[in-house]
C-alpha cells in the first residue's frame, strides 16, 4: 500500500514559531521513517519565488507556488511541512482545495510576543517605516477560521505544539506508527 501524503500548513505571523515547530516535526517524522519535505517560506522566497514582491498579488502567487509543490509531493506520499506566513484566507483555501490532504495549523502568538521574539529586527524596521507591507503592521493577517490544529506558542513549548500536530495526524491515519511520548 502506498504511503499517504499530507500537507501540514503552518500559518501565522512572523516570529510565531512556524519554522521552529517545522524543524521539530521534520525530525520526529524522519525518526519514524516517514518521507518528509519542509517548504519554509523564507527559503522558497529565495529560490522558487525570487522576484516576487510583497503586494497582495505577489503574496498570493508565492503561496500558490508553494501549494503547487506541496500538492506534487503530497500526492506522491510525502509528509510536507509548509512554514509560511500565508496571510490571506482565500488563497489558503484555494491551496487546501487543490491539495486535498491538507492540515491547517494556526501558529498563534500575539503580535506583541512576535515583536519581542524578533531576532531579525523586521518588526522594528517595519514600525520605523523601513519595510512596507509588513504582515501584522501595515498589511493584514487573516487568521484561520477553523484550523485543524491551533498552537498557542505564547502558552506552550514548541515541543507541545509539535505533539498536538502529531496527535492530530495520528488520529486521521496519516502516521504509519502510533504517536508516543518521544518528544520531550
Amino acid at each position: 500500500m502506498a504511503e499517504r501524503g499530507v500537507t501540514i500548513w503552518l500559518t501565522g505571523l512572523s516570529g510565531a514559531g512556524k519554522s521552529t515547530i517545522a524543524r521539530i516535526l521534520e525530525k520526529e517524522l524522519r525518526d519514524r521513517g516517514e518521507k518528509v519535505e519542509v517548504l519554509d517560506g523564507d527559503i522558497i522566497r529565495t529560490n522558487l519565488s525570487r522576484g516576487l514582491g510583497f503586494s497582495k498579488e505577489d503574496r498570493d502567487e508565492n503561496i500558490r507556488r508553494i501549494g503547487f509543490v506541496a500538492h506534487l509531493l503530497t500526492r506522491n506520499g510525502v509528509k510536507v511541512i509548509v512554514a509560511a506566513i500565508s496571510p490571506y484566507r482565500a488563497v489558503r483555501q484555494e491551496v487546501r482545495e487543490r491539495i486535498g490532504d491538507f492540515v491547517e495549523v494556526y501558529v498563534n502568538a500575539p503580535l506583541e510576543v512576535c515583536e519581542e521574539r524578533d531576532v531579525k529586527g523586521l518588526y522594528r524596521r517595519a514600525r520605523a517605516g523601513e519595510i512596507k507591507n509588513f504582515t501584522g503592521i501595515d498589511d493584514p493577517y487573516e487568521p484561520p477560521d477553523h484550523p485543524e490544529v491551533e498552537c498557542r506558542t505564547d502558552q506552550e513549548t514548541p515541543e507541545e505544539s509539535a505533539r498536538k500536530i502529531l496527535d492530530f495526524l495520528a488520529s486521521r491515519g496519516y502516521l504509519k506508527t502510533p504517536t508516543d511520548a518521544r518528544i520531550s
